[in-house]
């Protein structure tokens, strides 16, 4: 009777503590998405086809129940692809070289844009922030016109005593440094075309990567209320000095400027032309969505989600491989997520429900999630918070996570919190200028108002509990040189003690939002509070 006594403390014990994730099962199910028989899972594709059969057959197994439109597992996602074909391109009086001076895309299904003398105007960072006493248009009507921007925000790389300093995120990039921002700032304004300076410290990636597209792009189907200007992409640094110099304009002078509250807009007397072909292909694509209803609020929603697309197959490495895998990016993402589903599954009911959400077209863009966040399965004023997952460190366990977009929402705190039942530390992502928070899938709820947090091991090197920060930079160095590309695949040397590590950080995280009236909260500073707080009757 002692013995059976001993043991009922240490009994009730187990019984309080959480279940774990299995670092085994993320390993296999990562295996199994990244293999062959997948192709790449491009969507459009048979890969596209095979990825959600699986992903749905995994959330029956487990118990979950569909999250879709009209009790569906999937919800449909239209999507166009682009590419533009060779024709003139002239700024002024110079031709343009597509690839050399422009990487030039368009997101419009319209046979051909055709611009013909249209007026240049440079509106500096092109930013309209109230919350920063910031706009860099002052009333300009841009309809017509071709919009000239800098890229990032008008603080970065601003000296003290210059009136940009801190008004923005400083070295770390807000939104209003995207170029996805200035192209949609561009059509809010009625512009028919836009083009951005490029430079490698601002852009956070050299000329290279900006002209990858190659003229291609893709987009969600959109109506006719809310289409896209007709060309928009990227004016090379080297070109872009040449023409304002035409122009007797300084654009080193004119980068000063800007970062002032006081710039307005410089029209130019050069103007633009571009006639150029375009092909259009419509695909039709799919988001997968899974929940676990609520007990007590069923309308309040917590959501964990990954992205299921890759990069299909592609030319032929030095190896004769021509499919890219994604294995960390996105294939242990969706591990994690399918580990969550179990894990909350074999606890208690959740007062709110849980959405488990599997992205289309992450790659293309976020457009699986930009359809989502356009069209919600659950009102998005409900939804308490977005976790995603978007490439884990598979280098083994770490003393730290690294938190990309710090200062934006209270989640932070709830990450410290779990982290540190973990024996874990925060460490701020580097060069936060690259603005690695706008990404990801979560930010097409996040700028929706819904708060959110990812965790991505491209922020930085992780401290490991062998090896320490140089360990974790060997990791990092060497995935980078896999991203994308047709290494980007399993093997049995990737220790998957890491990602089960976060995979239970994200879980920690969900219990507590899991509970009704636990409401994240964005920062004071965040762009994306006031987005929030127009909703905020919703959640009393």
């Amino acid at each position: 009777m002692k013995k059976i006594a001993y043991f009922l403390p240490l009994l009730a014990i187990a019984a309080t503590e959480p279940p774990k994730t299995d670092p085994a099962k993320l390993s296999a199910m990562t295996k199994e998405l990244s293999s062959d028989p997948f192709g790449g899972r491009a969507p459009g594709t048979e890969g596209e086809k095979k990825t959600i059969d699986w992903a749905i057959a995994r959330f029956k197994a487990l118990g979950l129940q569909p999250g879709g439109p009209d009790g569906s597992w999937t919800q449909k996602v239209p999507l166009i692809h682009t590419r533009l074909a060779d024709g003139p391109v002239s700024f002024g009086g110079t031709q343009l070289r597509q690839g050399t001076d422009v990487a030039l895309t368009t997101v419009r299904p319209d046979p051909t844009v055709a611009i013909e003398n249209a007026p240049l105007v440079f509106v500096g960072y092109g930013v309209e922030a109230p919350e920063a006493k910031w706009d860099d248009f002052k009333g300009l009507d841009l309809k017509g016109k071709v919009a000239v921007f800098l890229v990032n925000d008008p603080d970065f790389e601003a000296p003290e005593g210059v009136d940009a300093k801190g008004r923005f995120g400083d070295k770390r990039m807000t939104y209003y440094g995207r170029w996805t921002y200035k192209y949609e700032e561009a059509a809010r304004r009625g512009a028919i075309g836009a083009l951005i300076v490029h430079d490698t410290a601002g852009a956070g990636y050299p000329w290279s990567t900006a002209n990858a597209s190659n003229g291609e792009n893709y987009d969600i189907v959109r109506g006719p209320e809310d289409q896209r200007i007709a060309l928009q992409g990227w004016l090379s640094g080297e070109a872009a000095t040449k023409l304002f110099a035409a122009e007797s304009m300084d654009l080193t002078a004119l980068r000063f400027q800007a970062r002032s509250a006081a710039f307005k807009p410089v029209p130019l007397k050069a103007r633009f032309t571009a006639k150029l072909p375009v092909t259009v292909e419509r695909i039709e694509s799919a988001n997968v969505l899974a929940k676990i209803p609520g007990r007590v609020k069923p309308d309040e929603t917590v959501q964990f989600a990954a992205h299921w697309d890759a990069y299909g197959e592609g030319p032929p490495d030095a190896q004769g491989r021509t499919i890219r895998p994604g294995a960390n990016d996105d294939a242990l993402g969706v591990a994690g997520v399918m580990e969550l589903a179990r894990l909350f599954k074999t606890g208690p009911a959740p007062e709110r429900t849980l959405v488990f959400a599997l992205w289309t077209a992450e790659e293309r863009g976020l457009l699986g999630s930009e359809w989502y966040a356009t069209r919600p399965t659950s009102p998005l004023e409900k939804t308490a918070a977005n976790l995603t997952l978007d490439i884990l460190q598979t280098a083994g366990l770490a003393k730290d996570v690294i938190l990309v977009g710090a200062g934006q929402s209270s989640l932070e705190d709830m990450l410290t919190d779990a982290a540190a039942k973990q024996g874990r530390t925060i460490t701020p992502e580097e060069a936060s200028e690259r603005g690695l928070f706008y990404r990801a899938d979560h930010f097409s709820v996040v700028r929706r108002g819904v708060p959110a947090l990812q965790l991505m091991a491209l922020g930085g090197a992780s401290d490991m509990r062998e090896g320490g920060r140089a360990a974790g930079q060997k990791w990092l160095d060497g995935y980078m040189a896999c991203y994308h590309k047709t290494c980007d695949a399993w093997t049995p040397d990737w220790d998957f003690t890491g990602p089960a590590q976060d995979v239970d950080l994200f879980h920690a995280m969900g219990r507590r939002l899991s509970k009704a009236g636990v409401w994240p909260e964005w920062r004071p500073a965040s762009e994306f509070r006031a987005i929030r707080a127009e909703s905020a009757a919703e959640r009393k």
